[in-house]
């Protein structure tokens, strides 16, 4: 099946983080029970919602749809069940059909997410029925490319669109589903975004092996990612979510057994992919951050070029919370003294043009405080108001490793404190 291009993750996943306590009073609620989801809609979008069910229903389908008010979506459903298992059956009979390959179902408990009973897994099928002994990969269909809306396809082949186009990803190819879907045979969605305005947030998230408390890999978050088998009796998995300027997020993850893991409130089954959402909260007073990703050329307090992804970050931290007010903590490798280069009369931060440096002698102290304070006088120059940053030169005072050992490297940052945010 022929999927579109959806707008990185504001088309597809902003659907999913509408700000916390948002309710549609006008919207029927969905009570407790079982549904066999065909789509998701902003809680804005009630109208879209009942257009699609009305389309449905025009075409001879048994369509309704209600509003979840713990994910502030509504949810175009075909059926409505108070026994788990056929609600399963009816939802494998319902992808094999043409245009519902991808759906799901949504379970309710009292107009809440069911979170404390266990989920039956999904190749338990009709009690008479056999249980296969192997994942059972369900066909799906070929069909012309639509417009979606989560993993809604409408019959009308008319685009829905939610914002203007911005950087696009594709979804996930429409490979088989199995059942049941686990991270062996499902890809997953590592979705990063900023809990007090729902942006997206770029970063990356740690893979570790729970039970070995090892770090597998680390994979950059908004994009379809087959993650790694940890290779362990229990298969846990640990996934922390990072970004510069925000709190580390964790989530846990079973590898073999994934389906029961949807109860938690921030993963969810979405057609054929897992989605796991980091809601980000910025750095508070007293929290301290390392610029790794800002580099500078040897002996010298100018930055490398590379070094302005993460420069953005922290200028937009700033921009963001007028009222942060931050300190620059300069390190070295050592306390050694020499030469070193400064930025120029022209403030170019990020070149060593031989007609526009300072050659100066300085101490490692110095060294250190002169890159903190170029990274200030960058922040100034986008406008930052200089009272908001102060700085601070430690030279080798705080060195993470010794200064001669394969990680001496990054002995050389410099971190950022937050005094008031």
């Amino acid at each position: 099946m022929a999927r579109s291009y959806i707008a990185k993750l504001i088309l597809t996943f902003n659907l999913l983080f509408i700000p916390a306590g948002f309710t549609n009073a006008e919207a029927p609620i969905l009570r407790k029970g079982y549904y066999t989801v065909v789509a998701a809609y902003l809680s804005s979008q009630e109208s879209l919602a009942e257009k699609y069910s009305i389309e449905l229903n025009k075409a001879g389908h048994h369509s309704n749809y209600g509003f979840d008010p713990t994910r502030n979506l509504h949810y175009v459903y075909l059926d409505y069940y108070t026994d788990f298992n056929e609600s399963i059956n009816q939802m494998l009979a319902l992808r094999k059909q043409n245009g519902f390959a991808d759906t799901w179902v949504r379970i309710i408990k009292d107009g809440t997410e069911q979170k404390d009973e266990p989920v039956a897994k999904a190749e338990d099928p009709k009690p008479k029925e056999k249980k296969p002994t192997e994942p059972v990969a369900i066909k799906i269909e070929e069909k012309k490319e639509a417009a979606v809306v989560l993993v809604a396809e409408p019959i009308k082949q008319e685009p829905v669109i939610v914002v203007p186009p911005v950087d696009v990803i594709p979804n996930p190819k429409a490979e088989p589903v199995y059942i049941p879907q686990t991270l062996k045979n499902t890809l997953a969605f590592f979705s990063l975004y900023n809990a007090t305005n729902n942006q997206v947030v770029d970063g990356e998230v740690e893979v570790v092996d729970t039970e070995r408390s090892l770090l597998i890999s680390k994979m950059k978050a908004n994009t379809y990612l087959q993650l790694p088998d940890p290779k362990s009796k229990s298969g846990k998995l640990t996934l922390i979510g990072s970004a510069f300027g925000y709190r580390k997020v964790q989530h846990e993850m079973s590898y073999l057994d994934t389906e029961k893991d949807t109860l938690q409130e921030d993963i969810d089954l979405v057609g054929n992919y897992y989605l796991v959402k980091f809601d980000l909260t910025r750095l508070h007073k007293g929290d301290i951050a390392t610029l790794y990703n800002v580099y500078f050329y040897n002996d010298a307090a100018v930055m490398l070029p590379e070094s302005k992804y993460e420069l953005n970050n922290l200028f937009t931290m700033m921009q963001e919370n007028p009222g942060c007010k931050v300190m620059l903590h300069g390190h070295t490798n050592g306390n050694g003294r020499g030469k070193i280069i400064m930025v120029g009369p022209s403030k170019d931060f990020f070149s060593l043009s031989k007609d526009d440096v300072v050659n100066e002698s300085a101490s490692a102290k110095e060294l250190s405080g002169a890159r903190a304070q170029v990274i200030k006088d960058w922040l100034v120059s986008q406008r930052i108001g200089a009272d908001r940053i102060e700085v601070k030169a430690w030279g080798g005072g705080r060195m993470l490793h010794d200064k001669n050992s394969q990680h001496a490297r990054r002995n050389v940052r410099v971190e950022v404190e937050i005094l008031e945010d």
